[in-house]
């Protein structure tokens, strides 16, 4: 019997290999491997895992004879050429839902960070600096929030800012009214939305009308009192335009997960400010979203091979 062989091309859940392994396939495991090395490696698999690396281009796509299924062990599928997948029949699916609650909380981390200058207060006590008067906070309660993107992460933002007594103010240009109503919260155009809130969040994937959703005109609608909040993608916020909004003070704040370009470089004008509080895309860096992605993608994995 000849052997199915799946490429597990970045770190995936010991649960998620196992139900590879129970269904009799290969398993065949390389960190991130370079394109070049991706190439030799899918020359006999029929399917490949990726998490946001390593990137599975039209090049190893077409290196690839038996390749039946490519799978994205998280929810974007950025790293992936969907496009030559689709010429060549190729299956592409992803776990959409697993790590939503992650990001939702890293969200809601990040605005009391930001609101409560955990951060800044931290490094000063580590310089041995007793910032008291520096780091005179807002609470959360009572403060509008508004959500642009009201979709499986929206709406789990939702639910805990509701438990924290925020009104909720929503974009999304699908707007589900049922969900709005369970948690309390109202659909408004973007205008509205940036001009009233003293948070804004962003859950939107990023596509043409997403890129530099938030630009510098709508930057300007913001509250000066205001926190900008991104868990999303990098480009959905315009960089350039954040730093001028931050060195000019038309906005109080940012928590930032993703960047334009990531990792973010060692001297960057955003590193610079203390009232901005910056993550590594940890998002979706929980063991349960992890494991949740690394099972999903593997049933659906071998639900494909094995027909």
């Amino acid at each position: 019997m000849i052997e199915v062989k799946v490429l597990v091309a970045a770190p995936l859940h010991e649960k998620a290999i196992q139900i590879l392994k129970d269904a009799g396939l290969e398993v065949i495991y390389e960190e991130y491997p370079e394109e070049d090395r991706l190439v030799e490696l899918v020359k006999d698999v029929e399917a490949i895992i990726v998490r946001s690396k390593p990137k599975v281009t039209r090049k190893v796509i077409e290196s690839a004879p038996k390749l039946k299924v490519i799978a994205r062990a998280g929810v974007g599928l950025d790293n992936i050429d969907v496009e030559a997948a689709k010429e060549r029949g190729i299956e592409v699916v992803n776990a959409p839902a697993a790590s939503s609650r992650s990001v939702a909380e890293l969200a809601v981390a990040l605005m009391f960070a930001v609101a409560r200058k955990i951060a800044f207060a931290d490094r000063k006590m580590r310089e041995g600096v007793w910032a008291k008067k520096q780091a005179m906070g807002i609470e959360l309660e009572g403060k509008t929030l508004g959500i642009i993107g009201f979709g499986r992460i929206g709406y789990q933002v939702a639910k805990i800012a509701r438990a924290l007594g925020m009104n909720l103010l929503l974009y999304d240009p699908y707007p589900n009214e049922e969900r709005a109503k369970e948690v309390g919260g109202k659909f408004v155009d973007l205008e509205t939305l940036l001009r009233e809130s003293d948070i804004v969040t962003i859950h939107v994937p990023l596509l043409e009308s997403t890129y530099h959703l938030i630009n510098e005109e709508r930057l300007k609608l913001m509250k000066k009192s205001a926190i900008l909040i991104n868990t999303s993608r990098g480009a959905v916020v315009d960089t350039n335009a954040l730093v001028k909004a931050l060195e000019e003070g038309w906005i109080a704040g940012a928590g930032l997960d993703v960047y334009e370009e990531e990792p973010l470089p060692k001297d960057h004008p955003l590193t610079k400010f203390d009232n901005v509080v910056l993550t590594p895309h940890i998002g979706a860096s929980t063991v349960e979203a992890q494991e949740r992605a690394g099972v999903e993608v593997a049933e659906k994995v071998v639900k494909i091979l094995k027909g």
